[in-house]
């Protein structure tokens, strides 16, 4: 309200100072609503509009198709014959092929990451700490880059072939098969197990066990009926997230397993290539209605499971290395050295391999691949993928995604904590972009604001840059809102109130008082941001098509398309450079994501 004689300006400002949390929160449904509702509702809308006509004729073809449902065509009502005649060769269409591989992929990342949480909550050792931070490294590893280390790694003059070859074995050529896929979602999946399981692990209330033995149960006894039981959200948890995030896997399997092992992902893309844009759309649908049937299960679960706290007497870490001889204790350090080797194999062979090929030719040790992209980048045509190009358009996109989602994430951390009625409504939204693929929000700007909207008589369009740029925002924020809500509600409310009671606004007390409190979160989640715009590849190789838009992670796609291993890998590398120094970043902050 004005006072008497007041400025308008000034009265302007005081109001916007008063409400200027509320005044973010609507700016940030908004931003929202255009940059990623609207996409999502438009792919909708291309699944039932074809040649400016509503019509349910390619949902209804596409649901009853045997090639993507399988056996299950006939549910929708597809043809018994047909269906016969297709599951011969493909029971379970491409729908139940990409739930079949993201299953054998969650089972796979489990069992690699159960030791891997066994370990780092059990021992201590040397570099512990450096190796539970690692466990971050899916999060701000291009998807792309661990693609192109398996094609190093696993090829057929792949260092693995190399090894066989010293003992008379192989060669094995992996690639293009489904067991490379699962074994790339494991490396990339595997550390979110071990995260998450080492979190619960640690706060285990260690006297519940000690309760057990001492009434008479063995070890295993003791495991079976009071850890496991607790361990079992987290490990479910992890499977979940796992589950989601491999279905939805597109440019591990676009490089690993082509169109002949083609996902619902893959397919989509394809499709679009192709200006199919109904019938992608469909199966966009279809794909972000599993993806968002998970995802809600996921929360709920996840709400269930979130009154437990912290133990207050977690159980005590053994030595590794003991001073003295058990048989025991030596059994033990050979199933860590045994474990050791498996992740030596599957997480550290192909990133080594990758830098290593990058720098290997022929006749030995080489740079004449970074010489490629170097020449590459001064002569050659401007249709031609051009490295410098690829890493301007990265860190230049990177620093446009940090001005729109670190708001955005703020903004929603502060609602998510502090929002009372809305605080479920806020999780929701954070949450939204990682049930739905980069494909379909790409898919989406590309059909809505890249070919232009009727806006009151005028066509309101967006360039691919700016759509990019806006996409990436979309995929990082919530990364940020992980990052510092925790924080923000550790926070003792007393000192905010105490602000507020000298004075201070709303957003004069956030400002001054809570931000600077959890600086070290919005930082950690500033480097996520910039390391989830870096390594985004769905959105952006839409988006990049016949465009000089492209970027690293896409440079790196196009290289081995063109079947140039060694240019790719040389790519790879830089990536890994710029993407290491985000890691760094993260980890120093301490940066977290536990589910």
């Amino acid at each position: 309200m004005a006072r008497p004689g007041d400025d308008p300006a000034r009265a302007v400002g005081r109001w916007l100072e008063r409400h200027a949390v509320s005044t973010l929160g609507v700016a940030t449904a908004l931003v929202l609503a255009v940059v990623f509702y609207y996409p999502v509702l438009t792919v909708f809308a291309d699944a039932i509009r074809v040649g400016g006509a509503w019509t349910l004729e390619v949902v209804r073809e596409v649901l009853t198709d045997p090639f993507y449902f399988g056996v299950l065509a006939p549910l929708f009502g597809g043809d018994f014959g047909a269906v016969a005649e297709v599951a011969a060769e493909s029971p379970l269409g491409l729908f139940g092929f990409t739930a079949y591989q993201a299953f054998l992929s969650t089972v796979a990342s489990v069992l690699l990451g159960l030791p891997g949480a066994y370990v780092l909550s059990r021992y201590e050792f040397p570099g512990r700490r450096t190796v539970r931070s690692l466990t971050i490294l899916p999060f701000v590893m291009p998807s792309i880059m661990v693609a192109i280390g398996f094609v190093a790694f696993f090829g057929t003059n792949g260092p693995l072939n190399d090894l066989l070859a010293v003992f008379g074995l192989g060669p094995v050529n992996l690639l293009f098969t489904l067991e490379a896929i699962v074994v790339a979602h494991a490396f990339y999946n595997a550390p979110l197990v071990a995260r998450v399981t080492t979190a619960a692990w640690e706060s285990v209330d260690a006297r519940m066990v000690e309760t057990a033995r001492s009434l008479g149960a063995n070890p295993w006894r003791a495991f079976r009926d009071v850890l496991a039981p607790q361990l079992l959200p987290a490990v479910l948890t992890g499977a979940l997230l796992t589950f989601v995030f491999t279905f939805m896997s597109f440019p591990i399997v676009l490089a690993l397993g082509g169109f002949q092992l083609a996902t619902v992902e893959v397919w989509v893309y394809s499709l679009v290539q192709e200006l199919e844009y109904a019938e992608a759309a469909t199966l966009a649908v279809a794909e972000t209605a599993v993806s968002l049937a998970l995802t809600y299960a996921y929360l709920r679960y996840e709400a269930r499971q979130s009154d437990a706290g912290r133990a207050a007497n977690p159980p005590p870490r053994k030595r590794l290395l003991p001073e003295s001889f058990s048989p025991v204790a030596a059994l033990e350090r050979a199933g860590v050295v045994a474990y050791a080797l498996v992740v030596v194999v599957v997480f550290v062979g192909p990133v080594v391999s990758m830098v290593a090929e990058s720098v290997t030719g022929p006749n030995g040790l080489t740079l004449r691949y970074y010489q490629f992209l170097v020449q590459r980048q001064a002569e050659g045509a401007s249709f031609q993928t051009k490295p410098g190009v690829a890493v301007r358009n990265s860190l230049v996109f990177g620093a446009a995604t940090l001005l729109v989602a670190l708001p955005m994430g703020v903004t929603i951390s502060v609602l998510t904590t502090r929002g009372g009625r809305g605080r479920r409504l806020a999780d929701a939204l954070a949450m939204a972009p990682l049930a739905v693929s980069g494909v379909v929000v790409g898919l989406g700007m590309l059909r809505g604001l890249v070919f232009g909207v009727e806006l009151l008589g005028h066509r309101v369009q967006v360039t691919g840059p700016v759509a990019i740029a806006l996409a990436h925002a979309v995929a990082a924020y919530p990364f940020v809102v992980r990052n510092v809500a925790p924080l923000l509600g550790g926070v003792d409310r007393s000192v905010v109130e105490s602000a507020r009671a000298l004075g201070a606004t709303r957003v004069r007390a956030l400002l001054d008082v809570e931000l600077p409190l959890v600086a070290s979160g919005v930082a950690a989640g500033a480097a996520f941001a910039f390391a989830i715009s870096i390594g985004e590849f769905d959105s952006t190789v839409i988006l990049a098509t016949g465009s000089s838009s492209y970027t690293m992670p896409v440079a790196v796609e196009r290289y081995i398309g063109n079947r140039t291993l060694g240019p790719a890998t040389a790519m790879g590398t830089v990536l890994l450079a710029v993407t290491s120094v985000s890691f760094v970043v993260v980890d120093r902050l301490g940066g977290r994501w536990e589910a």
